[in-house]
């Protein structure tokens, strides 16, 4: 039970709906208030779809174009860190993910990809799914990082109200300060099996 908690942690910190909670705002800003719920609610469970693809098929893709898991690892871990470094010196007059520029309501991008299926998180569940123990430790993990997400950002008015843009700033760069260990971690571990 521990390592699905400990699981549940690492991918719900890289999903980072605490730090998205302001980018999802901003995108929706055009959007009626009322339309607000559904479209995170649509974007959330594509965002789902998107993972459970990785985590099921992610094995058999990475052996079908020939890629290692270290060298998934390896990849995982830069993006991981870059967005984590972006995190905690964002640049300005952007987010973490870059240009929030869109017109209309949004589809599948920028909110469900990169911002929640982003590539650190689906190269995370490649690698995931290649150690064994996919349905009841990987699976149920990545079900409850979903869930905690979905529930902070379906509740992301509230929270901006409460803690207002500095408060999630502050929050984002805690919570990018955790996800550089965890890149580097990352790196370590890939660096470690090819030596061995």
């Amino acid at each position: 039970m521990e390592t699905i908690f400990a699981t549940a942690i690492t991918l719900f910190l890289i999903m980072d709906p605490l730090g998205n909670v302001p980018v999802f705002l901003v995108v929706l800003s055009p959007v009626k208030e009322e339309r607000r719920r559904r479209i995170i609610l649509r974007e959330l469970l594509i965002a789902l779809a998107v993972m459970l693809i990785f985590l099921l098929a992610g094995p058999s893709m990475l052996r079908a174009i020939g890629v290692s898991r270290e060298a998934v690892a390896i990849a995982g871990g830069l993006v991981l860190m870059i967005i984590a470094i972006r995190m905690i010196f964002p640049l300005r007059g952007s987010s973490v993910m870059g240009d929030n520029d869109m017109d209309g309501e949004p589809l599948i991008v920028p909110l469900a990809v990169p911002l929640l299926a982003g590539p650190s998180l689906l190269a995370t569940l490649m690698l995931r799914a290649g150690q064994g123990d996919l349905w009841r430790h990987t699976l149920p993990a990545l079900l409850l990082a979903w869930a905690a997400s979905a529930l902070i950002l379906l509740s992301s008015p509230f929270l901006y109200r409460v803690f207002g843009n500095r408060g999630l700033k502050a929050m984002e760069r805690l919570m990018g300060m955790v996800l550089i260990c965890i890149s580097v971690q990352m790196l370590l571990n890939a660096f470690a099996h090819i030596l061995h």
